[in-house]
């Protein structure tokens, strides 16, 4: 439950205190507070002062249609109550209070609520942020180490060059680059048509739906089976046709054995 001020809590305090001083100073005789005791005991018990169980009192006689007389006491005698003011809450014994404020409305005071116990006043943990600066900035960084580290080193070490070309005489056995070997490797298998067009544009096309056929949103290796099994058969079946390439063609484009018949590959 929210807590009460401790400005709110004074506050009552000292309005029961002033309640109960006034009580007391206005109380009746004993010999007259016998008949209102017996008559609510529960009023009592629940401390209501004396004045207004007077004017509940006075209320209900009133509505009854006569005077209101307290019940005789021990020893015979009847005590007049007053009757309760125009416009005065009523506040009946045991009871809601009756009348009181504008059209017979009044209004009671359930709890304090603290203004931090119904506002949220704490910020939600947000997932998103701007690409600038927070993608931008890095990436910018990222791009300037990149270049650094490349002047450096293609200042530091020579690049392996071989000698001038000869256009008379073509190296045997020619072959392309090394991220090309891929390529001339399926020449070798297939009709260049099927070699050079159909089966990498298939792969391009396939990579471009996979965004579309796997829409799963964890980061996790474990939850993107089919993202992770994709790409790792697309490396493998490049992989091992460019090494085929590389390591296993010789004079001719002729598979060969490397630790038979040596490397013909140079960078």
């Amino acid at each position: 439950m929210t807590e009460v001020p401790e400005h709110l809590l004074k506050r009552a305090q000292a309005a029961k205190d002033k309640a109960a001083a006034k009580a007391a100073e206005s109380a009746p005789a004993p010999a007259a507070e016998e008949p209102a005791a017996a008559e609510a005991p529960a009023a009592s018990d629940s401390r209501i002062p004396a004045h207004l169980l007077a004017r509940s009192q006075a209320a209900k006689a009133k509505r009854a249609g006569g005077t209101a007389e307290a019940a005789p006491a021990a020893g015979g005698t009847a005590t007049a109550v007053a009757t309760a003011p125009a416009g005065g809450a009523v506040v009946p014994a045991g009871g809601p209070p009756v009348g009181g404020g504008p059209g017979g409305h009044t209004q009671r005071l359930l709890t304090v609520v603290k203004a931090g116990s119904i506002q949220d006043v704490k910020s939600k943990p947000q997932d998103k942020v701007h690409v600038w600066p927070h993608l931008l900035v890095i990436e910018f960084v990222a791009a300037l180490v990149c270049t650094t580290f490349l002047l450096i080193f293609s200042w530091v070490v020579n690049a392996p060059l071989l000698e001038l070309a000869n256009f008379n005489q073509t190296p045997n056995p020619s072959k392309a680059p090394w991220y090309f070997l891929g390529l001339q490797e399926l020449l070798t298998m297939f009709h260049p048509m099927v070699a050079g067009v159909t089966i990498p544009g298939m792969g391009i096309f396939i990579l471009i739906l996979a965004p579309y056929m796997d829409k799963n949103p964890s980061n996790k290796p474990e939850d993107r089976k089919f993202a992770f099994s994709l790409m790792t058969v697309h490396l493998m079946f490049w992989t091992v046709l460019v090494i085929i390439g590389s390591f296993f063609r010789g004079p001719g484009f002729l598979f060969t054995l490397p630790w038979v018949d040596g490397v013909f590959f140079e960078l």
